[in-house]
């Protein structure tokens, strides 16, 4: 039987599991809750020895929006959204366990994958978007460092120069460009993206699973050792001080002036 998550919903059916973000009507944002919902969850998949491969995704029209963006209005925080450092280190705790999961992990990315979400699927081994999927960064606009461990990776799979531009400039990035710069595996039509990414996990859990653990460790031995992911830990004080410093609290505010602008616009 599966676990009742907050944010998360999971199924098993064989050697394949599924991990979906489950809140459509608010785009899937990653609050410290779900956070802590996804660390359980690859818990959960680690203990069921049949599991080979997991798929990552996001229910609704988008894979994540990121972060919960109450955390930013300077506001009371949440019931979900406690402060202090436990809360900031969530997200790296949670980015730490979905690419330490004994299972194959693969992302299924649609819409827009946001801030947050751009790191949880980072922590995936494999990556598969639909052609009209944009990605944005929009951490440094909002006045904070990205976190989570959210450097490391992108340096792991896009390389140091790459990783600042998009993590400093903020700008967003579509599916083709992300599949350019090697961040993607594949791209696939939206119609298509169920069926790409079911095939990929059969073709893989057709494979011997102490082979595909031993090859997925492995590997991850070998970047670990080049990006020094370990030293993440500090991450959460980074994400504190940002979320104190007056200069970053009035970039969050203009942020969310825009944000909003947008919206009403659209």
């Amino acid at each position: 039987m599966t676990p009742d998550l907050p944010g998360v919903q999971l199924s098993l059916e064989g050697a394949i599991g599924r991990l979906d973000l489950a809140r459509p009507d608010k785009l899937n944002p990653l609050s410290t809750a779900t956070l802590t919902a996804l660390r359980d969850a690859a818990r959960w998949f680690d203990d069921q020895p049949e599991c080979k491969v997991v798929i990552v995704g996001g229910q609704g029209r988008v894979f994540s929006a990121g972060a919960d963006l109450s955390s930013f209005t300077g506001g009371a925080p949440a019931p979900d959204q406690p402060l202090g450092r436990d809360a900031a280190d969530r997200g790296r705790i949670m980015a730490d366990a979905i690419e330490a999961m004994r299972a194959v992990t693969v992302a299924r990315l649609h819409g827009w994958c946001v801030g947050g979400g751009v790191v949880l699927a980072a922590a995936c081994d494999l990556r598969v978007a639909t052609d009209d999927t944009r990605f944005s960064i929009p951490e440094v606009d909002l006045g904070i460092p990205l976190a989570w461990g959210g450097i490391p990776r992108l340096v792991r799979e896009i390389g140091p120069a790459r990783t600042k531009e998009l993590v400093m400039t903020c700008r967003p990035f579509d599916a083709a460009e992300a599949l350019a710069m090697g961040f993607v595996n594949r791209v696939v039509p939206v119609d298509e993206l169920d069926g790409a990414v079911a095939e990929l996990a059969e073709q893989l859990a057709a494979k011997a699973g102490q082979a595909l653990r031993a090859t997925k460790a492995h590997t991850n031995a070998v970047t670990a050792a080049m990006v020094g992911l370990s030293r993440s830990w500090a991450d959460a004080d980074g994400l504190e001080t940002g979320l104190h410093d007056p200069e970053g609290r009035a970039a969050a505010q203009r942020y969310l002036d825009e944000l909003t602008a947008r919206r009403s616009e659209a």
